[in-house]
Parts: C-alpha cells; structure tokens; sequence
C-alpha cells in the first residue's frame, strides 16, 4: 500500500470538508423546518424519527468523502475520471438543493423533483466510479440506498398531505 503523505491528508480533509458542507448548507433550511411545518405534517409509518437523520446524514457525508478521496487519487488522465468528478459535483449540489427544495420551500412535490433525477445521478456516478475506483464506488452504496428510501419516504410525504 503506496505512503499517505502530507498532501494526501489534506486532500482526505478537504474531501471530507467539502462533502461536509453540503449538509451544513442543507441543514441551514431543515433545523428551523423540522420542528415547524415538517412536524405539521402527515408522515408513513416507516418515518424514523427526527434524531436519526443527523447521525445518518452525518455518516453519509464522511462516506462521500472517503470516496471523493479515493476518486481523487485515481488515475488522473482517466476521461472516466473527469466524468466521475463531474458526476459528483452535480450530485453533491441537487444533494444540498434538495433541502433547499423540501425544507427551505417546505414543498414536497419540489423535494420528489430534486430527489428522483439525485437518485439517478448517485447511481451513473457509482457505475462510472466502478471503472475507476472500486473502493470509491463502494463507499457511495450505503448513499444510493438511503437516498432510495429517502425518496420512497419524500413520495410518501407529498402523497399524503397532497
């Protein structure tokens, strides 16, 4: 296994950081919802409650960067490298929208909209990340199942206070 020198932790760090900050943008439009008009509102029997999102989020985001890291430090000549990065930036910003849309908006049909073609994205990033990194790839596999039963659950908000 290749060295980790001084440059690939700060790397790490900012792949970390940065996938971070999309739910800390994110959270700035569900803190204040939460306890307000998401509370109002009719929920499925499969919601968890409120407190497991955090820690899920939380998770979610440092896996995303872990593989960000490993997609970074991939062949760097590689179009599906370029690809790959593209796809993660895009999906990482309808990630944070996404908040913006369902909370800040507080619009469940807008969060489905959001959440449909993200789910989409996260699923061509993982396939296009398994011709350059397999860890990578892997890594975002817990990302694309919680965000299939955030969508299920994003569905069955909006169907049942339509």
């Amino acid at each position: 296994m290749p060295q980790i020198n001084l440059k690939d932790w700060a790397i790490f760090l900012a792949s970390i950081i940065v996938c971070q900050m999309a739910g800390v943008i994110g959270s700035f439009f569900t803190i204040s919802a939460i306890t307000g008009w998401y509370a109002t509102l009719s929920k499925p029997f499969f919601s968890p409650p409120n407190w497991v999102f955090g820690p899920v989020w939380i998770s979610l985001y440092t896996l995303m960067g872990v593989s960000l890291f490993f997609l970074w430090r991939s062949r760097p000549q590689s179009s599906d490298r370029r690809r790959a990065l593209c796809l993660f930036g895009a999906q990482l910003i309808l990630n944070a929208f996404w908040s913006v849309a369902f909370f800040g908006l507080r619009n469940a049909l807008f969060g489905l909209l959001i959440i449909l073609p993200l789910l989409g994205l996260i699923g061509w990033l993982i396939l296009t990340l398994k011709k350059v990194n397999l860890i990578a790839a892997a890594l975002l596999y817990p990302y694309f199942l919680w965000v299939s039963f955030a969508s299920i659950l994003n569905f069955s908000v909006w169907y049942l206070n339509r």
